[in-house]
C-alpha cells in the first residue's frame, strides 16, 4: 500500500520543506498534479517542480498529468527525474503509442481515467501499463467530495488484474481519507492519493498514520 500526498494541497512556497514533511511522517510517494488550463481549468505545476524535488527527497515521483498533449511533456519529465507518468485516456489519440514513449525514456506509464470513462475504454492497454489511476473526483481542483460510484471500476480492474495475470497498480485520487481509502483498499486498491486530507492538518503525520491504519 503505498500513501502519495498531494502537493497541491501544500504550500506552495515551501515545496521542498513540505515534502521533507511528507517525508518523514511516513509517506511513501509524492504525487505532482499537473494542470495545463486546456484538458483541467485549473494551472499548476510543470517539469521545473519535480526537477527542483528531485535531489531533495527518495520517494517515488508520481507525475499526474492533466493535460492536453501529454506526449509533449514526456522528455521533459524524464530528465527532471519523474518516476511515475499518468496520462489521461481523454487527452490522446495515440495511447499506446505513448505509453511506449514513456518506456522508452525510463518512466513508469500510468493511465486514468475521468469518473465518466469506463474501465472498457482501457482494457486494450491494460497489460502495457505500470498503474491505472482511476478518478473518484472530477479532475482539475482539490478538496471535492469522493464519487461512491468509481468504486465499481476498482472492482474491475482487480477482476481483470487477477483473470489475466497482469501486474498493473491501481491508485485513487479525489476525496481520499481514512474511511474511503479504506473502502478503497478492501476493493484491490494499491495506492491512495490524498491531499486536504493531510496538508489541512498542522501535524501531517497524524492522517498520515490514520490512512496507514485504515489500509491495515
Amino acid at each position: 500500500m503505498y500513501i502519495a500526498p498531494s502537493i497541491l494541497s501544500a504550500d506552495f512556497g515551501k515545496f521542498i520543506d513540505e515534502v521533507n514533511r511528507i517525508e518523514k511522517a511516513g509517506a511513501d510517494w509524492v504525487h505532482i498534479d499537473v494542470m495545463d488550463g486546456h484538458f483541467v481549468p485549473n494551472l499548476t505545476f510543470g517539469a521545473g517542480v519535480v526537477e527542483a524535488l528531485r535531489p531533495n527527497t527518495k520517494m517515488t515521483l508520481d507525475c499526474h498529468l492533466m493535460v492536453a498533449h501529454p506526449e509533449a511533456y514526456v522528455e521533459a519529465f524524464a530528465n527532471a527525474g519523474a518516476d511515475y507518468f499518468t496520462v489521461h485516456y481523454e487527452a490522446t489519440n495515440h495511447l499506446h503509442g505513448l505509453i511506449q514513449t514513456i518506456h522508452k525514456h525510463g518512466m513508469k506509464a500510468g493511465v486514468a481515467i475521468n469518473p465518466a470513462t469506463p474501465v472498457s475504454a482501457i482494457v486494450p492497454i491494460l497489460k502495457d501499463v505500470d498503474m491505472v489511476l482511476v478518478m473518484t473526483v472530477n479532475p482539475g481542483f482539490g478538496g471535492q467530495s469522493f464519487i461512491a460510484s468509481t468504486v465499481d471500476k476498482m472492482v474491475e480492474l482487480n477482476a481483470f488484474r487477477a483473470d489475466h495475470d497482469a501486474k498493473f497498480l491501481i491508485e485513487v485520487d479525489g476525496g481520499i481519507n481514512d474511511e474511503t481509502a479504506k473502502i478503497c483498499a478492501e476493493k484491490g486498491v494499491d495506492a491512495f492519493v490524498a491531499g486536504s486530507y493531510i496538508f489541512n492538518q498542522d501535524d501531517v503525520k497524524v492522517p498520515i498514520d490514520a490512512l496507514r491504519m485504515a489500509l491495515k
